[in-house]
């Protein structure tokens, strides 16, 4: 039976239902398996991994693989590359994914291609002879969106493997694997888990050759999460659609009352999801002052959470030269919008 993403979020990775059976999977903590089965050791599997996998499949539509962090998936995608593969990805996006493919570039490890993922031409024009092309739309933080389906269309059509982040989007807005794409990956520390306190990535596949590579390269390269990890993971995705669709609701509220605001001089939003991006009309100094002015809005840098965060994105040094110094990307959390709005308003008026 084909079950919709709210239902799977809460009935996946279960255990199998007998008498007296838990509802709930178990932590495994264990390193070590008697032989004969199909683990062997603790590197290459975990039934608490498992059941939060199960869980990512439902919602990805295809086999996952869970990780020690996002950057532990990401870096296990780009591993499997030749050295000196040609890579097409968007000239401004994640600062991890961004220094990683810099210092691949650099290094020769990777030719990387950066183009603006919003100029469809542009980065089909970049595509030929690539070996893979990274997708992340809308894009971390200028949220930008690149029209996935005729970019997927285009790099099947030659031949070229798609990787796309739907950590921003999630699995409720969109599905690249049903587009055509070969791998999906999420920051599974954000949205999917959603209380601030796991670090873990995901790869979702439909292609049974490419697993194999992925699960490879996380056994042996020791990207492993824990199984603590997992569970909690496991337990924060139970909600994660109530989670996201109540800061999609809080969003866009906010957009419309930012949009007015004689302090604010552009808002940035794609019509969908729980991260707005704005800039402040003044300088990098005062945008800083309004993120460090909040008394209810976390000033840090993650997203996804059930509570409310911002920061001023540039004050990185490996944020991208191409995102705005007045730039505040605020992850909308599922508290009451007014006190949202009351802390936003209060937080401008100290400058």
């Amino acid at each position: 039976m084909s079950k919709k993403i709210e239902t799977s979020a809460i009935t996946a990775g279960r255990p199998p239902v007998t008498p007296d059976a838990p509802l709930n999977p178990s932590i495994d903590l264990t390193s070590t398996f008697h032989s004969g089965g199909p683990i062997g050791y603790g590197r290459y599997g975990n039934q608490t991994w498992t059941s939060l996998e199960e869980a990512i499949s439902e919602l990805e539509g295809g086999q996952t693989l869970t990780f020690s962090s996002g950057m532990a998936a990401i870096s296990a995608v780009f591993s499997i590359l030749p050295i000196g593969a040609p890579v097409v990805a968007s000239n401004q996006g994640y600062s991890g994914v961004m220094s990683l493919l810099n210092s691949f570039h650099t290094s020769g490890r990777l030719e990387v291609r950066f183009v603006d993922v919003v100029n469809t031409q542009e980065v089909i024009d970049s595509m030929k002879g690539a070996a893979l092309i990274w997708l992340e739309s809308p894009t971390n933080p200028c949220l930008d969106v690149a029209d996935l389906e005729k970019l997927i269309a285009a790099a099947k059509k030659l031949g070229i493997g798609v990787a796309v982040d739907n950590t921003f989007a999630t699995p409720l807005v969109q599905n690249p694997l049903a587009m055509g794409a070969d791998i999906v990956m999420h920051s599974v520390t954000k949205f999917l888990s959603g209380h601030s306190d796991v670090l873990m990535g995901s790869l979702s596949t439909n292609d049974p050759a490419l697993y194999k590579r992925l699960h490879d390269s996380r056994s042996f390269n020791g990207s492993i999460p824990g199984p603590f990890e997992a569970w909690l993971a496991l337990r924060g995705l139970r909600t994660f659609p109530l989670r996201f669709n109540k800061s999609q609701e809080n969003a866009k509220e906010l957009v419309q009352r930012l949009s007015g605001h004689p302090k604010i001089s552009r808002v940035r939003y794609p019509g969908f999801g729980a991260i707005v991006s704005f800039e402040v009309d003044g300088t990098a100094e005062q945008t800083q002052k309004v993120c460090e002015s909040s008394t209810m809005i976390a000033h840090a840098t993650s997203l996804g959470g059930v509570e409310s965060l911002w920061e001023r994105r540039r004050r990185w040094p490996i944020e991208s030269p191409t995102v705005p110094e007045q730039l505040i990307r605020l992850s909308v959390g599922c508290e009451h919008v007014d006190d949202i709005w009351d802390d936003i308003t209060r937080a401008l008026n100290a400058i």
